[in-house]
């Protein structure tokens, strides 16, 4: 079965995990039932099924049907895993509808388009076009995503020299 055509990277194969095919995953979303049993990831146009996942430190121990040797588990190492987007809950922002939003300040001044978003310890980053970093927690209105993200950083954040004048 071919994957959706818009999917998500939700988490990465790291590595094998024993000798009955079991691989260690890392999430890169919060949303943790994306290994419940029954779940269903996509790695390229590979289909994978969650039949368990255990917490194990920051990371998850996941048996896929299908995996069923240190071979095949080895087989996937370093893989995306990939999943079909949820419905927003409460306020949160999504990757997917920041990418190619224009980035405006309060007073309607355009600073760029974001092209990406790159995870940050702190807070995610804003890349936008320009070349600018601009930290998520400076969002201060959303409500015209997928087209416009109203930003209101500090002061200086934004040189010129960043903004290409």
């Amino acid at each position: 079965m071919a994957p959706p055509a818009e999917l998500l990277e939700v988490g990465r194969i790291d590595k094998a995990h024993g000798l009955r095919g079991d691989v260690i995953v890392t999430l890169t979303t919060d949303r943790t039932e994306r290994l419940d049993p029954g779940s269903r990831l996509w790695v390229g146009d590979d289909e994978l099924e969650v039949v368990a996942s255990t917490r194990h430190q920051h990371r998850w121990i996941v048996d896929f049907v299908g995996l069923n040797s240190r071979e095949d588990a080895d087989a996937r190492r370093g893989s995306a895993l990939h999943a079909e987007p949820l419905d927003a809950s409460d306020g949160a922002l999504w990757v997917h509808e920041l990418v190619d939003a224009a980035v405006v300040l309060p007073d309607g001044t355009e600073v760029g388009t974001v092209s990406a978003v790159q995870d940050n310890p702190a807070h995610e980053l804003l890349v936008l076009d320009t070349g600018a970093l601009v930290p998520v927690v400076f969002v201060s209105d959303a409500s015209g995503l997928p087209d416009q993200v109203v930003i209101d950083p500090p002061d200086g954040l934004l040189d010129a020299d960043l903004l290409g004048r």
